[in-house]
């Protein structure tokens, strides 16, 4: 792969692209940093619906800034680490103290924001404002690794040389690199899969470099697995929180060891919350904080 091969690119998305909120015409760049926030590490399946019910009940920066976060907590639901739901509500109040209610365009200003990161921040200017930058996540180095490097797999994750290797494939005009750049993702997302790619379906089969080799076995090192979710304090403490969200009043410490009945890890999944600011400590018991 070459640039002169991007039209593949944009063409094939063009007509295969899922249908997303964040896709269609006239979707605001709010609803896309909304969007961003809870893409991390979370299924689009499992966003689409809750990013729907937040950007019609908040519908600016503003609108969640004034939000309680226990409200913020409740509409977050189940879509886990809920820390970014605190983050996402910080990010508003900044905006809309800051900013006039209006998202920044540029990287820089968007970095300043509490929550975003360079991935993030990259991708809301793009996607939401137009502006011209390499937008670079897992599929998306996959890809390139593949149909330009013709190695199996990606090595780790380097800005310094991920970000030149996007970009020097990015169309000049600003429309077709947006369209690019979430192009790429989406070959990454449903072609290009880690374990099963399906070649014979991809816009790059003819150009692809890897491809080319015969699909030679990676000798870069292995994927890293998911950490077991199962008995885990990431699923305990959802447990705990799924409670919180439920009850208009405090839990008790007699309903908390129903849930949690370990004594040591009841402790220790309530202290981490506490710490997190999920949750807050009352006479009567644990609550959603104010």
């Amino acid at each position: 792969m070459t640039p002169a091969d991007a039209p593949l690119v944009t063409a094939w998305f063009r007509d295969h692209a899922r249908d997303l909120p964040w896709r269609r015409p006239g979707f605001t760049a709010w609803g896309t940093l909304v969007s961003e926030f809870m893409l991390q590490q979370t299924q689009v399946a499992r966003v689409v619906p809750i990013l729907e019910a937040w950007v019609e009940r908040w519908p600016t920066p503003a609108d969640l800034a004034a939000a309680p976060a226990a409200e913020v907590l409740r509409a977050w639901g189940r879509l886990g680490y809920p820390r970014r739901a605190l983050a996402l509500h910080a990010c508003a109040t900044a905006i809309a103290e800051r900013h006039g209610n209006v998202v920044p365009e540029s990287v820089e200003a968007l970095l300043a924001l509490p929550g975003i990161g360079d991935y993030t921040a990259r991708a809301i200017a793009v996607f939401a404002h137009g502006r011209r930058h390499p937008v670079v996540d897992t599929n998306v180095r996959r890809v390139v690794a593949r149909a330009v490097q013709g190695v199996g797999r990606p090595g780790p994750p380097n800005a310094r040389r991920d970000l030149p290797a996007m970009a020097a494939l990015l169309p000049e005009d600003l429309g077709e690199q947006r369209a690019f750049n979430a192009a790429m993702m989406e070959i990454g997302a449903i072609v290009c899969t880690s374990r099963s790619p399906r070649c014979d379906e991809c816009p790059l089969e003819a150009v692809c470099a890897w491809r080319a080799a015969g699909c030679p076995t990676s000798d870069g090192p292995p994927a890293r697995r998911q950490a077991r979710f199962e008995g885990s304090d990431r699923q305990l403490r959802g447990r705990v929180m799924a409670e919180l969200r439920a009850s208009d009043v405090p839990v008790t410490a007699a309903e908390l060891a129903q849930v949690l009945p370990n004594t040591e890890v009841r402790e220790r999944v309530v202290a981490g919350l506490l710490r997190d600011g999920l949750a807050s400590r009352t006479p009567d018991g644990l609550t959603l904080p104010a």
